[in-house]
């Protein structure tokens, strides 16, 4: 059997019409050689017994970066944070068993946000599949619910296909996770590889044009709407539609909202603008939506977060819904004019279209913006100052954004700091804002961040996480600090899980119970953040005064040696507002709970 670095070296016989001659390399080999075609330059790991063959074949090679992690869900995460970060495909791998099913929750998540991933697992010999063997697991089967598809792969000659396979349904229509398993005899075996390898899928066939006279039609009701809002999603932000949302939002002079996951694909500063819908939305974009007579759902999915109460979502509105998933369509509210396609084509048509439509006319929207502007002005964004003397979070995350500017990439955990994240950094460019949205996955923060850093290196990467997220995934910083990926981690250390804590106050009549974490205040500090981030070979920061803060982010961000953590004890008993309580109408969006704020201006 020739070695790795012969076999791969053998592999590089090219015609003149671009395609290889065929050669014998081993199924190991045909998975790098695979990659390296596809364009991958960086894969995050760990190695174990079933993937050892390509392990030994990874390291005869230098085109493909591979990071060890200290985790599989570190991995996966940040494939997703690399492919958020970059618009091209994660790809994260594991060993069979607990390796495989490790990525899972990764995986769940880039199917819930539609994040192109490829990960490639590990699968004990062939011969022993069924029998129970040492560290197998059917994680094919484990995860055809939260895959796009997954791939068995038994024999070495099957391997590049369904690599190449894989690699394409993640990155087309709707992205999401594929899944390649590989068995370990599979890996070992002799195959005669050539490129490019016979793709079939018969079954997939991604709709990207959409019907013209659904177009005309969206057109037409937007002439005639005296109260319409584009509802953009964050597919807007995965079919890199931002310069086609600007051309058709200035072309109607509609309103725009912006979901938690579309964050940056409409600038912040744009007067059109009104924020981010939904339990945690601003008002103006709250009711902006709720009091529609005409919606535009651009790769957006009526998430339960962004309705309130389904059946009382926007009553008045007529609804445009432009997916590329069909299965999106009126899947929660039923659509007026369905439009399956590619967002950014079917927004470049619909500006065209609309301008036909409304030939010398202009949209009858004065008393409309009236309405919007009274709102901005009646409720701005803002927050009280804690009475118990700590930091504001709010005001912390407002400072990180304002003194990194938004050419940074913000990557948060999940909680209130995700909210505030959301709220008070102005974003105004996509592939800037990386969080989990659907699945709201705890310890999603920092592997990201890290993932993004790889991608975007040139760029300042911000891990905003809670002191609960942290504890998840902060072994990640070992990786960040051998692999010189320096990110910046802000810890908002509440010492609690805040965003229960805070149901627990409004909902469970102050219960506070298991919430409580010790991470600061009058606690023993369990853990010390700064004593980790010495033993991880970070920069600790400790900031526990708000004239602190501006000089902790200064020197994080001239701090590039090495991962900087930043611990900002904040106050626990500081809220997300506003807040559209579960189950109910959005009608009824609360600016604050029985209070009377004096609001910062912004």
């Amino acid at each position: 059997m020739p070695s790795p670095s012969t076999s791969a070296q053998s592999a590089s016989s090219q015609r003149g019409d671009g395609a290889t001659e065929p050669v014998m390399i081993t199924g190991s080999d045909a998975i790098l050689r695979t990659l390296e075609k596809l364009g991958v330059t960086d894969v995050f790991g760990i190695p174990g017994g079933a993937v050892i063959p390509f392990y030994d074949a990874l390291m005869a090679q230098d085109a493909i970066r591979h990071i060890l992690v200290r985790h599989e869900q570190g991995a996966g995460h940040a494939a997703e944070g690399y492919a958020s970060a970059s618009n091209h495909v994660g790809v994260c791998i594991a060993t069979s068993g607990p390796g495989a099913t490790n990525l899972v929750t990764a995986i769940a998540d880039a199917y819930m946000d539609s994040v192109p991933l490829l990960a490639i697992t590990g699968q004990v010999f062939s011969t022993l599949m069924g029998s129970d063997a040492f560290q197998e697991a059917d994680i094919v089967g484990i995860t055809m619910p939260i895959t796009k598809h997954s791939f068995l792969v038994r024999r070495a000659e099957d391997i590049s296909a369904a690599v190449a396979a894989a690699y394409h349904i993640a990155s087309t229509g709707r992205p999401g996770p594929v899944l390649v398993d590989i068995t370990k005899d599979a890996q070992q075996g002799m195959t005669a590889f050539s490129w490019p390898p016979k793709v079939d899928l018969p079954g997939y066939r991604p709709i990207t044009k959409a019907h013209g006279k659904q177009v005309q039609a969206a057109a037409q009701l937007l002439v005639k709407a005296t109260k319409p809002v584009l509802y953009v999603g964050g597919g807007v932000i995965r079919a890199q539609a931002s310069s086609e949302l600007l051309a058709l939002a200035e072309a109607t002079g509609a309103p725009v909202v912006t979901t938690l996951m579309a964050r940056g694909a409409f600038p912040d500063s744009h007067q059109q603008h009104l924020g981010m819908p939904g339990m945690h939305g601003t008002v103006p974009a709250v009711l902006a939506l709720q009091e529609s007579d005409l919606i535009i759902a651009l790769g957006a999915r009526f998430d339960d977060r962004v309705t309130g109460k389904t059946s009382e979502f926007a009553p008045g509105a007529q609804i445009v819904h432009v997916d590329v998933d069909p299965a999106e369509i009126s899947k929660i509210r039923t659509a007026d004019v369905p439009i399956v396609g590619d967002a950014k084509d079917v927004i470049a048509d619909l500006t065209v279209a609309f301008a036909e439509a409304k030939g010398d006319s202009e949209l009858d929207t004065a008393a409309w913006w009236s309405y919007l502007n009274g709102l901005r002005e009646k409720f701005p964004l803002g927050y009280t100052e804690p009475a118990d003397g700590l930091l504001a979070p709010q005001y912390v995350i407002k400072r990180i954004g304002e003194l990194t500017g938004p050419e940074g990439i913000y990557a948060a955990g999940v909680g209130q700091h995700q909210m505030w994240a959301a709220q008070f950094i102005k974003y105004e460019r996509p592939n800037a804002w990386l969080n989990s949205g659907g699945a709201g996955t705890m310890g999603y923060s920092v592997p990201a961040a890290m993932g993004a850093k790889v991608a975007q290196p040139d760029r300042v990467v911000w891990s905003i996480d809670g002191d609960g997220c942290f504890q998840m995934t902060n072994q990640e910083l070992a990786t960040c600090t051998i692999n010189n990926i320096p990110i910046k981690v802000a810890i908002i250390n509440n010492s609690s899980l805040g965003m229960v804590r805070q149901w627990q106050t409004l909902f469970y009549d102050g219960r506070h119970s298991f919430t409580d974490l010790n991470t600061g205040h009058d606690t023993q500090m369990v853990p010390d953040f700064l004593k980790m981030a010495d033993a991880y070979g970070a920069l600790g920061i400790r900031v526990t005064r708000a004239d602190q803060v501006d000089d902790a982010i200064k020197l994080a961000l001239a701090t590039n040696d090495r991962p900087v953590v930043i611990d900002f004890v904040v106050s626990r008993d500081a809220m997300v507002w506003p807040m559209v309580p579960q189950g109910v109408s959005n009608s009824q969006v609360q600016y604050a709970k029985n209070l009377a704020p004096t609001w910062e201006e912004e």
